[in-house]
């Protein structure tokens, strides 16, 4: 008997997760706005600064939901936690949610009908609009510890930004950089996620030109001995 209902557990967290993707990449934004708001904008800045901070704790405990819900969806809760190690760290620092998109590229990986090319275009752009959103976290992240540190670089928004294309971009001119030690583990979590991010990019559109190429030379005529 409970070998017949095991495998409808993750069947039935496929569904939620189809079902969820949506909402809760608007609520990513949504908290994404809130902690902007929070970061860039005087303390006394009333009321904006409460309805930030009861946005992002809104979206905080939508996000502890989804959770829960997948833990009980899932079955075993080690093998979950251990499997989906990304979605704990994402739900303890909300702000590493692009980083969800290794998960979307592993998805296409495994499929196993014959790839097109708007699912691997859907990858790329995913791609591009994560790295614009875990940049701008991270400048977010970097400005707040790093603005008000002794002997600081990063001492506007500006700096912050600039900062995160270029680390996002493995350029490292070396201009701007972290000196506090929440700084620099942000600026380690963006270099991780830059590579991830540009691993997910050039592997899709590699597979897809493999893919491609593999199809012309099947519609060959054989050639004549």
């Amino acid at each position: 008997m409970s070998d017949r209902s095991a495998p409808e557990a993750p069947a039935r967290l496929i569904r939620w997760e189809q079902r969820t993707e949506v909402p809760l990449f608007a609520a990513g934004l949504l908290f994404l706005a809130g902690y902007a708001v929070r970061v860039l904008t005087p303390h006394e800045a009333e009321p904006w600064n409460d309805i930030a901070l009861i946005l992002v704790w809104s979206t905080w405990l939508l996000f502890l939901a989804d959770y829960v819900t997948r833990l009980r969806l899932s079955g075993p809760g080690a093998r979950f936690v251990r499997v989906h190690w990304l979605d704990t760290l994402v739900l303890l620092l909300p702000l590493l949610r692009p980083l969800r998109m290794v998960q979307v590229y592993t998805a296409v990986q495994r499929r196993r009908d014959r790839p097109r090319l708007n699912l691997y275009a859907r990858v790329i752009s995913y791609a591009g609009l994560t790295s614009v959103l875990l940049g701008f976290s991270a400048a977010l992240a970097v400005y707040h510890l790093e603005h008000t540190a002794p002997d600081a670089s990063i001492r506007t928004f500006g700096d912050a930004v600039w900062w995160a294309c270029a680390t996002l971009t493995t350029v490292g001119y070396g201009d701007a950089a972290p000196v506090t030690f929440w700084g620099r583990t942000v600026a380690a979590g963006l270099m991780a996620g830059g590579l991830a991010l540009l691993g997910a990019v050039t592997g899709s559109f590699s597979s897809w030109l493999i893919q491609v190429f593999t199809r012309e030379d099947e519609k060959r005529p054989p050639e004549r001995g």
